[in-house]
């Protein structure tokens, strides 16, 4: 049979094979040949070629982010540089800008309603941070259970935040009336008499307080939330099985791992503190005597009432220069605290 299958094979048929031989090992060494050339193409040790793909990258990058930051200068940063102009002039809106120097910064240093003002801007804060930072931890370490029903309770503590603050301060100003509001009557019922919340200067600033509690803490919630589920679960077991109690693992396992997002809650709820203005707008217009008249109504008198945009555009550099320090602070404090990489 071999014998057969030879003398079949003439030279022609030798020579077929010997050339499909050949080309499929040439076609074997060109595709090896050529996937060296695509990977020598992206090594780095080919510098220009990597170069040209770094920068269409870049390119197509920057093309993605044009959009965002663009309104970022248009409503941001140009913002910035243009009330820092104005603030070295006397300008009322509708006469002519004239160039005073440093004269709007003497004036608002020497005038005490602009530290008054400030008093009680830092008085709010003090009294809004700590108390809605907390009660947001608590509010998500509780939805973070496995209980029924909790995407629910999550929804509703949230609305309060969607809601427009002038419509909720406008009904926040009849639940707080002295004689018809709900509040008092509530009280009354448990024969509490309630105090003169909006026209009483000792209860006039807490009251706001309590509104921007009651609109913001669920909505800081979520980000303490989102927090906790970023936690890995085995170090929990891990703390458990080196006895750790409850109250151990929160405060050596959970507080230091939540530092980035305490970081971005106190940053964001101290910045929204101090421009606190619609729920004071609406709902005790700076009174009573001063007493919930924040620094960014202030600045808003000053702009509208008055005229004086010159005189708060320098009001208004010296909040962003407070909010700039007090973030810096926060910073330096946050900076070796926090852990972001929890694999």
């Amino acid at each position: 049979m071999r014998r057969f299958q030879r003398s079949v094979e003439g030279p022609p048929a030798k020579e077929a094979r010997s050339r499909s031989d050949a080309l499929l090992s040439g076609s074997s060494s060109s595709s090896s040949a050529g996937h060296i050339a695509i990977s020598r193409a992206y090594e780095p040790g080919r510098p220009g070629r990597t170069f040209d793909f770094r920068l269409r990258m870049a390119l197509q990058a920057y093309v993605f982010l044009f959009p965002s930051l663009l309104g970022l200068v248009l409503f941001l940063l140009l913002p910035v540089f243009v009330v820092a102009g104005l603030s070295f002039f006397d300008w009322g809106l509708l006469s002519q800008p004239r160039f005073i120097g440093l004269q709007n910064y003497i004036s608002l240093f020497q005038n005490p309603v602009v530290w008054r003002s400030l008093g009680v801007s830092v008085y709010f804060v003090l009294l809004n941070i700590p108390l809605q930072t907390l009660l947001a931890l608590l509010l998500a370490i509780f939805m973070n259970k496995r209980l029924p029903g909790l995407g629910i309770y999550r929804t509703l503590f949230a609305v309060p935040w969607m809601a427009t603050p002038v419509a909720m301060g406008i009904v926040w100003q009849w639940i707080f009336d002295p004689q018809f509001g709900a509040l008092n009557n509530f009280l009354l019922l448990l024969g509490i008499h309630g105090p003169q919340w909006l026209v009483s200067q000792q209860w006039a600033l807490p009251s706001i307080v309590i509104v921007t509690l009651w609109q913001n803490v669920g909505y800081t919630m979520l980000f303490f939330l989102a927090g906790l589920q970023s936690i890995p679960e085995h170090l929990y077991e891990a703390a458990y099985i080196d006895g750790a109690t409850p109250f151990q693992s929160f405060f050596k396992v959970t507080l230091p791992l939540l530092n980035p997002t305490m970081f971005f809650v106190l940053v964001t709820n101290i910045i929204g503190s101090f421009q606190l203005f619609d729920t004071v707008y609406t709902m005790t217009k700076g009174g009573p005597a001063g007493s919930t008249n924040v620094l960014n109504f202030y600045i808003f008198q000053q702009a509208f009432q008055f005229f004086h945009a010159g005189y708060a555009s320098a009001l208004s550099m010296v909040l962003f220069a407070i909010l700039m320090f007090v973030t810096l602070l926060l910073a330096l404090y946050f900076h070796k605290r926090t852990t972001y990489d929890l694999s």
